[in-house]
């Protein structure tokens, strides 16, 4: 991993920035907590969701949707009795069939709090210290963005268009790319700022094509993980999800990553040891897209008790620790120069 100079940050561990969205990045975050190498956790999150409680507060008061950044700030938030109180609280969904019904707290008090400051970061930093947050969450951006893609539609012929991230998501095909929209949207630039700041940034896992691509699909930060003397480590899901990438092998998740990031290069790969059938391939396909010297690791990070894939948080850790502390002893290339913006960038 290549050093920072002096940037006037006292020298309390490795800041890293996890980028992602819901589920995925709630275990990153959660794992992060319990690394000791780490001092500053920064969560960057999409705003594309378009479902749910998050979609009903988007479309009437055309706020960002709060789901992904409250389920950010719930992974970070005190492990005292106030932190899981508040924990608890923000993540509590009403009940019965009236207009509150489906909505979780946190929601409505995200939207409280960005309806009375138009700043979302100011926002996302107040009801931060009310949850004793280890770590600060932002979005990838100050607007609400929409997702498109491109489908091939299970028995219809041709290329489908669709919009949103829950038809996106769920859609019965399989996704070949994906862009937003507006185009080239603003970065938010506290987000950019930690970017190119940190020592480690990580990607995944989540939903590959509507929690993971759009980071790199937003100029601003885009051009900061290019840029960036951060090490990059890319975490891979434990299984396809259904719609988005159903029948996709780890080495797929790869190969679409590359191809939505031609220039992008990456200093560690983490996956899933049983979620790894083949490992050749998945070596042959990070090769391509790993700086030279760079990790491919395979860990026991699911969770072997849980109903559904879910990842350990102490097992994710620990895998996380002896990766941060491989790229910490190794002097690899940065993302920056030979692998600069590439022409073919879409």
């Amino acid at each position: 991993m290549t050093g920072h100079e002096d940037t006037g940050h006292e020298d309390t561990g490795l800041r890293v920035v996890a980028l992602g969205g819901g589920h995925g990045l709630h275990a990153t975050l959660t794992a992060l907590r319990r690394c000791t190498p780490v001092g500053e956790i920064t969560a960057v999150v999409t705003v594309a969701d378009d479902g749910g409680s998050s979609g009903r507060l988007r479309r009437e008061l055309g706020l960002l949707p709060p789901g992904d950044l409250r389920m950010a700030l719930s992974a970070l938030a005190a492990d005292d009795a106030d932190g899981h109180f508040w924990s608890g609280l923000i993540q509590h969904r009403f009940g019965g069939t009236g207009a509150l019904a489906g909505h979780a707290v946190g929601n409505l008090m995200l939207a409280g709090l960005l309806e009375r400051d138009d700043d979302p970061v100011r926002a996302l930093d107040a009801l931060g210290r009310l949850l004793g947050c280890a770590g600060r969450v932002l979005p990838m951006a100050r607007v609400p963005l929409d997702i498109e893609a491109e489908v091939e539609l299970d028995g219809v012929s041709g290329q489908h268009r669709i919009r949103g991230q829950v038809a996106v998501a769920s859609t019965p095909g399989r996704v070949r790319r994906v862009w937003l929209r507006p185009d080239e949207p603003p970065a938010c630039d506290e987000a950019v700022r930690a970017v190119r700041e940190a020592d480690v940034v990580l990607l995944g896992p989540g939903s590959w094509f509507t929690s993971v691509l759009p980071h790199l699909l937003v100029p601003g930060l885009r051009d900061a993980l290019l840029e960036t003397a951060a090490s990059l480590v890319v975490l891979l899901n434990l299984e396809p999800e259904p719609g988005e990438t159903a029948g996709f092998s780890p080495e797929q998740h790869l190969e679409v990553l590359s191809s939505h990031a031609p220039s992008l290069r990456a200093h560690a790969v983490l996956a899933d040891s049983a979620s790894v059938p083949l490992p050749d391939r998945l070596q042959a396909a990070a090769a391509e897209l790993l700086v030279p010297g760079g990790l491919l690791r395979l860990a026991d990070v699911a969770d072997a008790g849980a109903a559904t894939p879910r990842h350990d948080p102490d097992a994710l850790a620990a895998a996380l620790q002896d990766v941060f502390g491989d790229l910490t002893g190794a002097v690899l290339p940065s993302n920056g120069p030979p692998y600069g913006r590439s022409p073919e960038w879409p």
